[in-house]
């Protein structure tokens, strides 16, 4: 990934870890799956607290982000966060499909944002830049297109924004049912150790050959 200067110059110490996984054969559901996230569920339960989850060191330093680039993340909480949150809450975890669910498992157990995409949906190699105000970008789960402004950091690829970072990715490289291959990004910002950031896209590469790959 080429990340542009004056973001670094902004945010020293940021840092991503990225890769392709694949083929991959992914399903609805996975028994083994499920066990794996009563397992992530449990030790969530024992670690954190709802109450002070917003203290931990990792959080606060993807909370301190938010606040730089304009996300006010008491609204929109960073995508790690907001998943642990939900099971403290006591709700369960999206299922969405055994690639999805395999890599949001990793975030929750690392604390690390987790983006991905459909890697033959993309064109080229991701860029990461600050966003020129008034571009629009489609998330997942979005009814219509949000403008963006200049202090937000994107990802693109060589045709379109397909990120913006690290809390939401675009609607049309999602993972579906029919992708074989993810392309996966593990989103690091400042005060947060980059081995820890490299440890998350590990996990969620394995966690996705274990759980989201084999025969349909």
């Amino acid at each position: 990934m080429e990340i542009h200067t004056e973001i670094l110059a902004t945010f020293p110490g940021l840092s991503v870890a990225e890769g392709d996984v694949g083929p991959l054969a992914i399903r609805e559901q996975n028994p083994a799956l499920d066990a794996l996230k009563d397992e992530i569920v449990r030790l969530v339960r024992e670690r954190y607290t709802l109450e002070r989850v917003k203290d931990e060191p990792l959080f606060r330093a993807y909370r301190d982000f938010f606040w730089k680039v304009g996300v006010d993340p008491t609204k929109t909480r960073p995508a790690s966060e907001a998943l642990v949150r939900r099971i403290l809450a006591g709700k369960t975890l999206p299922a969405i499909n055994t690639a999805v669910d395999a890599y949001n498992l990793a975030s929750v157990r690392t604390g690390i944002p987790i983006a991905a995409f459909d890697a033959d949906t993309l064109s080229g190699d991701l860029t990461m830049r600050f966003a020129e105000e008034g571009e629009a970008f489609l998330g997942i789960g979005m009814a219509a297109p949000i403008t963006l402004h200049e202090n937000q950091v994107i990802l693109t690829d060589d045709e379109a924004i397909v990120a913006v970072y690290p809390y939401r990715d675009s609607d049309a490289t999602k993972i579906t049912l029919a992708t074989t291959t993810v392309h996966i990004v593990a989103c690091g910002v400042p005060n947060v150790e980059e081995k820890k950031v490299r440890s998350a896209y590990e996990l969620a590469a394995a966690y996705l050959r274990e759980h989201a790959s084999g025969s349909r």
